[in-house]
């Protein structure tokens, strides 16, 4: 009430706002009584109190100090790269490993939503040793990955975190290496077989569980993601570089992995913020969700942290043949494997060129998509390529990032297969072969931003094209002649420009494109006449060698 004789009191606004307006989110959250009852999660809320009204407090302390380093979270302090990291982590990646420790050490889970490209994978692996090497990892760290990213997980542990005991629950013999887990430091599974291994995996505690590309729990009710919840692990990460495609249900679901109750149950959620800022597009209540989220969630750009990127980051990205397409390569390479050895035992090796290319082609085009090949009879259609698969899911999240895509492949063939994906997702394009009229027209379409993705044949754009819009480069098929692969790469874009770009190559594992990546180091002659498809005489190319590439069986 006014105190006696209805004098007033003046109060400093600029004290007394930030009061309200916590007080006010903290209500709205229905945890004021006479007490005021304050989730561990919102001690970035106090900090704001403290230093916005300048009170006394009491008791908390170590509430308060988590508060002001969730606040603030370039306060988090650095840690140094674990000692057995083959590799240096770039200033933004230590970032994000000392942000992976601060909120482990802490009890806090987040989600890493760097950009593709940016390394999520390495800063994940140098947070899972430096959890090894400081002696906390007493039980193994679970990573959930999409199937397609198997491959990946299981080549960079080796190559940047060699000390890591890495187990991959993948294919049909797996539960024979259920008792294994208990004994590596990262176990790899994916989205797909999660539900069929849940009675394993829910037996055993993990460390640490990190979803890869959690857009895949987008939708919580999903088996996958119902599992991912119950399984019991002391730290929760999440690492996406799209966090939200669609609508905020999306960011509610990860988070609900995360730390349930930190934006509320579906129902209220989508009441107090989906509603709000989707339908009526409420700028308060945006910026209170930015606010909540923010100390939990770490994402850069490719354009925040540009200056630390190199001029080009070059990723491999091995694709796993399977089912129908996998029988085809290897009916396809035991058919060519005799008729190739046939040839030289007739003629010898020089005057059996026609047939070795030949042989070569038609693994190179099962290898792309089964489609390509031009033989009768063969159920082919029935094969679904992997490679195509793994190249959408590639679009898709770059263009979700807003990035500007050169796609190269030798078969003119299978641009057209690609452009059919493209048409079915509406995404406009623009396309260059032997058989373009206008060249300029193309150029200008993608180099104006009136499309985001530029099909490209070797043959036609080798030469001359000046394309500074690109910042992506994906090559469908691997060249044989790496010359002719960085000269694509870099005349497409004249890398004067001044932006990083990134280059991404798509192998599939275990086939001739493997093998000759292997062999380009070694015989640049094959390279050579391989590409040139024609100039043969030069081929310094051993019976060894070829039979080497047919009789190798996808392992």
């Amino acid at each position: 009430g006014r105190p006696a004789g209805g004098a007033r009191v003046a109060l400093p606004w600029g004290r007394v706002k930030p009061i309200l307006r916590t007080l006010g989110e903290l209500y709205f959250s229905d945890r004021i009584g006479d007490t005021l009852r304050l989730n561990q999660l919102d001690a970035a809320r106090l900090a704001e109190l403290e230093t916005g009204a300048q009170l006394r407090w009491m008791g908390g302390e170590r509430l308060r100090a988590l508060g002001r380093q969730l606040a603030a979270f370039e306060h988090v302090r650095p840690v140094a790269a674990p000692a057995g990291l083959q590799a240096s982590l770039r200033p933004y990646q230590a970032e994000g490993l000392a942000w992976m420790q601060f909120l482990r050490e802490y009890g806090l889970a987040g989600i890493l939503a760097d950009d593709m490209g940016l390394g999520k994978t390495i800063q994940t692996l140098s947070h899972i040793l430096t959890e090894k090497e400081q002696g906390r990892l007493s039980a193994p760290a679970l990573v959930v990955a999409p199937t397609s990213l198997m491959d990946n997980w299981q080549a960079e542990a080796a190559r940047f975190t060699p000390g890591l005991r890495v187990l991959a629950l993948t294919g049909p013999g797996r539960a024979q290496r259920y008792g294994e887990i208990g004994q590596a430091d990262l176990v790899l599974t994916s989205y797909a077989l999660l539900p069929r291994d849940e009675e394993a995996l829910r037996q055993q505690p993990f460390h640490l569980l990190i979803l890869d590309e959690s857009q895949y729990i987008k939708n919580h009710r999903a088996k996958a993601a119902q599992t991912a919840g119950l399984l019991q692990a002391r730290h929760r990460l999440c690492l996406t570089g799209t966090p939200m495609q669609n609508h905020l249900g999306e960011l509610w679901s990860q988070f609900h992995f995360l730390m349930p109750g930190l934006l509320g149950d579906e129902k209220s959620f989508n009441a107090d913020f989906r509603k709000p800022i989707e339908k009526l597009g409420d700028g308060a209540r945006n910026a209170f969700l930015i606010r909540r989220i923010k100390p939990f969630l770490l994402r850069r750009t490719k354009d925040s942290v540009a200056k630390e990127l190199p001029p080009k980051t070059e990723m491999v990205r091995m694709v796993d043949l399977a089912g129908a397409q996998r029988d085809l390569y290897e009916t396809v390479r035991l058919a060519m494997d005799r008729k190739v050895r046939d040839e030289i035992a007739r003629k010898g090796v020089a005057r059996s060129q026609i047939v070795i290319l030949d042989a070569l082609l038609k693994l190179r085009q099962v290898c792309c998509d089964p489609r390509l090949l031009k033989t009768t009879g063969a159920r082919k259609a029935d094969a679904p390529s992997a490679k195509l698969q793994v190249l959408m899911e590639l679009v898709d999240e770059l263009l979700a990032e807003g990035r500007k895509l050169l796609v190269f492949s030798q078969f003119t063939s299978m641009l057209a297969l690609i452009e059919a994906e493209l048409q079915a997702r509406a995404v406009p394009y623009a396309l260059l072969t032997g058989d373009t009229a206008d060249r300029a027209a193309q150029v200008d379409v993608f180099q104006s931003g009136q499309a985001p993705v530029f099909l490209i044949s070797l043959k036609a754009g080798g030469v001359g094209l000046n394309l500074t819009a690109a910042d992506t480069v994906i090559h469908y098929d691997p060249w044989w002649n790496p010359a002719a692969e960085n000269q694509a790469t870099d005349r497409a874009w004249r890398i004067g420009q001044d932006k990083p770009v990134f280059v991404y190559r798509l192998i599939a594992k275990g086939t001739l494109e493997e093998k000759i990546q292997e062999l380009q180091r070694t015989k640049a002659g094959l390279a050579d006449a391989v590409l040139a498809g024609g100039e043969t005489q030069g081929l310094q190319i051993t019976p060894e060698d070829l039979l080497g590439v047919l009789t190798t069986t996808i392992n």
